[in-house]
């Protein structure tokens, strides 16, 4: 089976409410306010939900108990006003609510527009094989990225109101890592949160066929290895038709990180892109996944088929 492309949810329009949901981390108030302030500025109308700044009393790593972030999300989605969802941070667990939503509910709703990365990965991937939904792994909310860099912004504001504006993407850093064009769907994010997909009930059985897309945060070279490697072994990347890496911020120097890229990933025989320019980086593109595309690693482009959103 082949990675399949993925319903296309509605592109926004000026004056549609969104809503900011907390799947993971705890979310700093300040920079919270700081990121409404961008999409009023879009003229969208955010709607916080309930628990989005709580902390989790036990561990404080938890944006609130699971069975609250999973509601919110759910009711979110399943509100007919609310037109996107927006996730406010990364961190830590969504892997932890993920199984606590109401998919058939979640389906039930409709396509929406959904934009988030990093441990929001877990998502993006239910979406993709609960629901059948392509979403967008962009920027969040509260993440500081976002309110720092104006392209940052301006690549997610561009995606959401006229998506046919930016098909093609990358930055001046993307160069090829292996040659090659292939054709496939997209896929991907987190590797980390990819690799602890693997054995869960819904997990996605391979990439097989997919353009995947790759990055992390905070993962020394030997662990980024470790998960390559537990990709790999798990016959996970058979198949696959072309890589896009991001960013890989706090990894250590990328010459060694690089180094790990280039071992593990050499041996697929399909091209490969490096510092493409999502993820965790000072300036992070918005990229949709479940979308068919063209991956040109001599050119360092990836070029969608069609736009992200109707």
């Amino acid at each position: 089976m082949t990675v399949p492309p993925l319903t296309r949810p509605a592109r926004l329009r000026p004056g549609a409410r969104v809503a900011v949901v907390a799947t993971s981390g705890p979310v700093p108030e300040d920079r919270l306010a700081a990121g409404l302030d961008i999409l009023r500025g879009w003229d969208l109308e955010p709607v916080v939900a309930p628990h989005v700044l709580d902390t989790h009393g036990a561990f404080g790593y938890l944006a609130g108990s699971d069975e609250d972030r999973a509601r919110d999300l759910q009711e979110a989605w399943c509100d007919p006003g609310v037109s996107a969802v927006l996730c406010a941070r990364g961190g830590y667990g969504a892997q932890r609510m993920v199984d606590l939503v109401d998919w058939a509910a979640i389906r039930a709703a409709g396509p929406k527009v959904f934009v988030g990365y990093s441990d929001v990965t877990a998502l993006h991937e239910a979406f993709a094989v609960r629901v059948g939904l392509a979403t967008l792994h962009g920027p969040m909310v509260a993440a500081a990225g976002f309110l720092k860099d104006p392209r940052t912004q301006e690549s997610l504001r561009a995606t959401l109101f006229a998506p046919e504006s930016v098909r093609t993407l990358g930055l001046d850093s993307a160069r090829p890592l292996a040659p090659g064009r292939a054709h496939g769907v997209t896929l991907g994010g987190c590797v980390s949160l990819l690799a602890a997909e693997l054995g869960t009930p819904h997990a996605r059985p391979s990439a097989r066929g997919g353009l995947l897309l790759l990055e992390d945060v905070g993962e020394e070279p030997y662990r980024v290895d470790r998960i390559l490697t537990q990709l790999l072994r798990s016959g996970w990347l058979d198949g696959v038709a072309g890589v896009a890496l991001g960013s890989w911020a706090e990894c250590g120097p990328y010459a060694d990180v690089r180094a790990v890229l280039a071992d593990r990933l050499a041996g697929l025989g399909v091209p490969v892109v490096e510092e493409l320019g999502f993820g965790h980086g000072d300036t992070a593109l918005t990229v949709p996944l479940g979308l068919p595309a063209v991956l040109d690693a001599d050119a360092a482009t990836l070029t969608l088929d069609v736009p992200a959103l109707v």
